[in-house]
């Protein structure tokens, strides 16, 4: 036995009244109706006598005479005001079609725009029912001889209009309705004993009827359903109803009962019938002396699958639907209309008797909005929560996602017995993509209270995750164990932070952090390093230098392809050079010195223009080596050491170098610096604090020519020292040679010693005194060769102011040709020359071509001792530096005239004589 669908009542009945009166509307009453349709605002009624009535909203009932014998079939166009009608005008079989134009009116009737007979195969034969396509092309006839009349063309016209016999069968038609199948129509055709399709086309000749099933239906119990329900053919038997598609047959709803008719309002089937099972009024209703059977008006919901109303009418004759409202036209001829409820009652009327799923379904169909699913969600959830059934409730609450409040969920579910269910809707509230970080927090810790390794996994491998939540499951995973989870996360999102910190403070794998940063671009492998340096260097030594060298060199991460695309084209890629500050990293060794020897020297010779703190860290570790190494080892690291020191291009400070040296006592690396720094002095000083007598003479020898004061100091220093005549002989021959010092300061500087004796300088003093004597003399003859060469020069001086002169020269001191008149003569050897030859070669007419290099030289040096004697400040500069010699300084100003008032006298005659005079 079929389970009897749910039964609500969800329409108000009345009975209609006239608007006029208030009362019943009994206008029906004397009518003998035979046909019965609705549409366009107004329900149409025939009669077996032939007449038509309209009526409208109003209830002002009009007619005309549409047969002269009976009217038997009705059709009223949705799209077009347009009436068809089928009766008779003659006794007998004889139906004739009438298409009445409602808009158009002939004489107070509406226009007949067509008649024509229905008559197959010139067979007269009853007509049981038709359809017309809405498109105005189609139009069925169904015969009581089971034959099917199909009119091709305008309904409204008989031109061009053809009528085709395209089914036959020996029962009678019991239902007939178009469909249209994209641009093909599809005619359902119903007998007593099979259901068919046929496709129509717009040849003479149609395909053959497709029988879909091998019952079926009687008259009336055929209806077309809307676009709801696919626009199916619905057929109704005493057992089920039957739905059909043009290739077959649909679902089926069992429904037990007897069947009259079927009619289709707005989603709901309107199933006139006999339930076998309900109890009928015991005493029939009589009307005109006739006894009126009680039909059940059932109204069913398709798609929610429940009655949504269902009472007894008598003797239903039909029943239409308008203006909004369903009517059942009953045989006492009164009008009953069927008011459907709001959804908003019915949905009350639904919550009231707690069927909850019923009011969601109803909702739905009735495409109630949002908010209002929500609600029902929500009550439906709060229903089940109190009945104790958590499972169905959170299946509600789910629904609610995105409206209703999580938390107000959440609350409901924290109890540790119901963590399956917090579980499923925290799930559900991430697949929405609405979940926040504490959700994804909750969600994961009833993962991993619950063990569920599977789901955790699925939740991590979610390729759509999103980078906050990936940082929410990571600290959830590691606060719970789950390591290889979190890690996973964070390689996943590039998450480089969280992915080393796991690394490295969970899983303790030293090796592939290592291997993550050098994959890394620059920056982020650089930041990484500099934070974690310190414990890879600890844990990993080894592999943390190689990959500082890297970062610090020419850093590429490991993935990098070896050759760019442009490369492999042949076009050449620049690639920008990415190089760490090697001096950034220094504190990363702090525990580990031998590998900072390494990383540094490995900097230095990849760049000699290192900064200076790398040399000088690399300078205080080899002179660390060196204090706690003996024999070879320490030679070797002596040898680097110089090595650095000693390379021109090393960046050192050399201030830092020295302290750290002589804090080390390093001799070699001392005097390196002292003379890189050009501090001879120093060098010196260091072999004679230490004694070392043939350093010292070797310093002064090597150094002596940048730094003459060496050898003074070298005297000084052996002349306190006993037993060293040697050395002291030497550093006077290179006084001596030198002539660095007076011999009266050398034998006074010599007067204490105790080494100097007279034979030790008496080689000295001796040729001190000759040189002394070989001077004398030769100043002596200077001067009496200058005392000679002034006479002479006075007495021509003398000669050329009382003396004539006369010039003998008979060719030009130029071109030397025979000398013609206009010529110029100068007095100084004398010179001659041509007038013209004077001009174009002489720089100036009033000097002496021939004798004017030489006269300006001489100028040249007057100017500078007259500028030079000028320069007071710098004398006393120069004598003030020489300590030992200031003699030779003054005798230097001396002579150039610096004590002397000097007047030069442009015009003397001494210059007259060197310039000469023109004659012409």
């Amino acid at each position: 036995m079929a389970l009897q669908p749910r039964k609500f009542n969800f329409f108000d009945r009345e009975v209609v009244k006239d608007p006029a009166t208030n009362q019943i509307f009994e206008s029906l009453k004397p009518i003998n109706i035979s046909a019965c349709v609705s549409g366009r605002g107004q329900l149409v009624i025939g009669d077996f006598e032939g007449n038509i009535y309209l009526l409208p909203r109003t209830l002002q009932m009009t007619s005309f005479r549409a047969y002269q014998i009976r009217v038997s079939h009705l059709f009223q166009m949705k799209q077009s005001n347009l009436l068809i009608s089928i009766g008779e005008d003659e006794q007998g079989v004889n139906p004739l079609i009438k298409v009445w134009n409602l808009d158009k009116m002939d004489q107070g009737t509406p226009l007949c725009t067509r008649l024509c007979r229905a008559v197959p195969d010139n067979k007269p034969v009853p007509v049981t029912c038709f359809t017309v396509h809405e498109n105005l092309n189609w139009m069925a006839v169904g015969f009581e001889n089971g034959s099917v009349l199909v009119f091709k063309g305008d309904v409204k016209s008989d031109r061009h209009s053809k009528q085709t016999v395209v089914y036959s069968s020996s029962k009678a038609i019991t239902g007939l309705a178009f469909k249209s199948v994209g641009k093909s129509v599809v005619l359902f055709i119903a007998t007593e004993i099979s259901i068919l399709s046929l496709t129509l086309t717009a040849k003479e000749k149609h395909s053959q009827p497709l029988q879909l099933d091998d019952f079926g239906c009687k008259l009336g119990c055929s209806v077309m359903s809307d676009f709801s329900q696919d626009n199916h053919f619905v057929i109704a038997r005493d057992d089920a109803l039957y739905f059909y598609q043009p290739d077959g047959r649909g679902p089926c709803l069992a429904y037990e009962g007897e069947k009259f008719m079927l009619h289709w309002f707005r989603g709901y089937l309107v199933i006139v019938g006999r339930d076998s099972k309900q109890m009928l009024p015991s005493v029939p209703i009589i009307r005109a002396g006739q006894n009126l059977d009680m039909h059940m008006v059932t109204v069913y919901d398709i798609q929610n699958k429940f009655i949504a109303y269902s009472a007894a009418h008598p003797d239903v004759i039909s029943v239409v639907s308008e203006w909004g409202y369903l009517y059942v036209l009953a045989g006492d001829r009164k009008l009953y209309q069927l008011q459907e409820k709001d959804t908003q009652t019915k949905l009350e009327m639904l919550f009231n008797k707690a069927n909850y799923e019923f009011a969601i379904s109803l909702a739905k169909s009735q495409q109630y909005h949002d908010d209002g699913l929500v609600d029902i969600y929500t009550q439906y959830g709060d229903h089940l929560y109190r009945k104790g059934n958590h499972d169905g409730a959170i299946n509600q609450y789910i629904k609610t996602i995105g409206k209703l409040e999580a938390s107000y969920v959440i609350r409901k579910f924290l109890d540790a017995q119901r963590i399956h269910n917090l579980t499923k809707y925290l799930q559900a509230l991430h697949k929405a993509q609405l979940a926040t970080e504490e959700h994804t927090t909750l969600l994961l810790n009833c993962y991993t209270k619950l063990k569920d390794d599977s789901k955790l996994d699925e939740f991590i491998m979610h390729k759509d995750r999103d980078v906050d939540t990936a940082e929410t499951a990571i600290k959830v995973c590691r606060q719970a164990g789950y390591h290889k989870h979190a890690l996973f996360l964070a390689n996943k999102h590039n998450l480089h932070e969280w992915y080393l910190k796991i690394q490295l403070d969970d899983i303790k794998d030293y090796q592939k952090a290592l291997e993550y940063i050098g994959k890394l671009d620059f920056e982020e492998a650089e930041n990484n390093l500099k934070q974690y340096g310190k414990m890879l260097m600890s844990k990993r030594p080894i592999e943390t230098t190689q990959l500082l060298k890297r970062l610090c060199t020419d850093y590429k991460p490991d993935d990098r392809l070896l050759v760019e695309d442009g490369d492999l084209e042949g076009t050449p890629v620049r690639s920008e050079v990415c190089q760490a500050q090697a001096e950034e990293f220094i504190h990363i060794f702090v525990d580990n010195s031998a590998k900072l020897t390494e990383f540094l020297e490995h900097m230095i010779s990849v760049s000699t223009n290192s900064p200076s703190i790398l040399y000088n860290t690399l300078i205080e570790l080899y002179l660390h080596d060196v204090a706690h190494m003996t024999g070879a080892q320490a030679k070797e690291r002596e040898e680097k050491i110089l090595k650095v020191l000693k390379n021109p291009e090393a960046n050192y400070d050399l201030d830092q170098a020295l302290v750290l040296c002589q804090m080390n006592n390093f001799k070699a690396g001392i005097l390196c610096l002292y003379e890189k720094a050009r501090l001879y002095q120093q060098i010196l000083r260091y072999y004679m604090d230490h004694d070392s007598y043939d350093h010292v003479i070797t310093t002064c020898k090597t150094y002596g020519n940048q730094d003459s004061n060496l050898w003074v100091q070298a005297l000084s220093y052996f002349a306190k020292k006993e037993n060293l005549k040697q050395q002291l002989g030497i550093v006077l021959h290179h006084i001596d040679k030198m002539n660095l010092l007076p011999p009266l300061l050398v034998i006074q500087t010599l007067a204490n010693s105790p080494t100097a004796t007279l034979s030790v300088i008496k080689n000295y003093v001796i040729r001190k005194l000759q040189t002394e004597n070989d001077q004398i003399s030769e100043d002596e003859r200077l001067i009496k060769q200058y005392q000679e060469d002034t006479a002479k020069k006075r007495q021509q001086i003398e000669d050329l102011k009382t003396k004539a002169k006369v010039f003998q020269n008979t060719k030009c001191s130029i071109c030397h040709h025979p000398l013609e008149l206009p010529t110029v003569h100068f007095l100084c050897e004398p010179h001659s020359f041509h007038q013209h030859c004077l001009l174009n070669y002489a720089e100036n007419e009033n000097e002496c071509p021939v004798c004017s290099n030489e006269n300006r030289k001489i100028m040249d040096v007057i100017r500078q001792q007259e500028h030079g004697r000028d320069l007071h400040e710098t004398f006393h500069n120069q004598l003030e530096r020489s300590v030992h010699d200031g003699f030779s300084v003054v005798a230097d100003y001396f002579g150039r005239g610096v004590f002397n008032k000097v007047t030069v006298i442009t015009d003397s005659p001494a210059r007259m004589a060197s310039m000469g005079g023109k004659y012409q």
